[in-house]
């Protein structure tokens, strides 16, 4: 392609389409200001309908959505399956509690189980929650094995685990937790992918490490390779739980139904959230058969975990996710972006410091902050999100065409030279 025609690609793919007015949006976020807690950064506009990995704002904008609700609509926006189970089950029993055996839940936890080689699930509503699951669930199996002192748990600078008080303190990036201490106690933090500094962490008060394969918030920085087998090594030796924290990687964002695959290890824990019901609320933490002895009859629980709406949604999830061809696409596609982003960090060395990620999950590390940037891409018709301050974000749905992928490059190079 020529100079000319390229600079003419970009230039075509430079707006959103649809009206040029911004009424309705504005009307929309007047009202939102008034009502809402101000608790959000958000970007101005307001999402009305999607499909795929299309988007349109209450004025009639289309947008290229590379982000997909942050690693969630894996399947893309108003999937027809994950729709019409929604549909067929909404029209019989929305919900009935854990007091009472559902279907649906019974059939994802079947699912989940054979997917991960895990033997046992609890259902929550969030990320969060399924985080506070398993490290309730590392205290508790301490406690049953007569060692009341091993509650602490290690945690990996940089790292993410959720807003909860408990997961605030996990999480290893102090301005998460700044104004909401005193925090708990019980957790303690190393830098990631370093094994001797975690060795050195381990004392008569741990109970388990908690790592997440990819830092996602943290930059979409991978674990080194090996280090996940590493970490199940010490905690054999140690008879410390292993805790992968699988929610923005699980449910085969990376190529793999859970990144920890990819290592050829298994955890005695994993938490599930985000891409598992494809937009609707629903998290879960997957155990081995022993440790999941320990959360006997009322130890633990939730109302809403595992509704019959979310429990539909995330069998569509499960059911696609383990098929072979869908995990090679997003094998492919990982790549095939990867190549693309990298070419353009070629043509863009002084601008683009770095390009990483694994799957469908990538992260274009800037020299300069991300937010101006992000901004400039949806001003183009391209939504993303930052992963620290200079980070890009991506996590496209798993359904992406090749197309959609290289229109986001372009409209990202624009961003970039604007």
């Amino acid at each position: 392609m020529s100079s000319l025609s390229s600079l003419s690609s970009l230039k075509a793919d430079a707006a959103p389409r649809g009206s040029a007015s911004t009424a309705k949006n504005e009307q929309w976020i007047d009202k939102a200001k008034a009502h809402l807690l101000q608790n959000y950064k958000q970007q101005p506009i307001v999402l009305e309908r999607g499909l795929g990995s299309r988007v349109w704002d209450a004025d009639g904008r289309e947008y290229l959505d590379l982000l997909s609700g942050i690693a969630t609509c894996g399947l893309g926006h108003c999937n027809p399956e994950v729709v019409a189970a929604v549909r067929g089950q909404i029209d019989k029993l929305w919900h009935v509690s854990n007091v009472f055996y559902s279907q649906p839940q019974i059939d994802l936890a079947a699912r989940l189980t054979a997917a991960s080689g895990l033997q046992r699930a609890f259902f929550c509503n969030s990320g969060g929650e399924a985080n506070e699951a398993m490290v309730k669930l590392a205290r508790k199996v301490q406690k049953d094995r007569g060692q009341p002192g091993r509650y602490e748990v290690i945690c990996f600078e940089n790292s993410f685990h959720g807003r909860t008080l408990a997961m605030l303190t996990a999480t290893g990036q102090p301005k998460y937790q700044k104004g909401f201490e005193p925090l708990p106690e019980g957790f303690t933090h190393v830098p990631y992918g370093d094994i001797d500094a975690v060795r050195k962490a381990v004392s008569e008060r741990t109970a388990a490490i908690l790592v997440e394969p990819i830092q996602g918030e943290g930059g979409v920085r991978q674990a080194p390779q090996g280090f996940l087998k590493a970490l199940r090594t010490l905690c054999d030796e140690q008879g410390l739980l292993l805790l992968v924290d699988e929610i923005q990687t699980g449910m085969g964002r990376t190529g793999k139904v859970f990144a920890y695959q990819h290592e050829g290890i298994l955890p005695d824990a994993i938490s599930l959230a985000k891409s598992l019901g494809n937009g609707m609320p629903i998290g879960a933490m997957l155990c081995t058969e022993e440790a999941g002895k320990s959360l006997t009859p009322g130890t633990h629980g939730s109302t809403f975990g595992g509704n019959l709406i979310a429990a539909v949604a995330a069998n569509v999830v499960a059911r696609k996710v383990s098929e072979p061809q869908l995990l090679r696409d997003v094998a492919q596609k990982g790549e095939f972006f990867l190549g693309r982003l990298r070419d353009l960090q070629g043509r863009l060395p002084t601008v683009i410091k770095e390009v990483r990620g694994m799957g469908l999950l990538i992260g274009v590390e800037l020299f300069q902050d991300a937010a101006p940037i992000i901004a400039k891409c949806r001003e183009f018709g391209l939504l993303l999100n930052a992963a620290g301050e200079k980070t890009l974000r991506f996590a496209p749905a798993y359904t992406v065409s090749h197309d959609d992928l290289d229109q986001g490059v372009r409209l990202l190079e624009r961003a970039l030279r604007a």
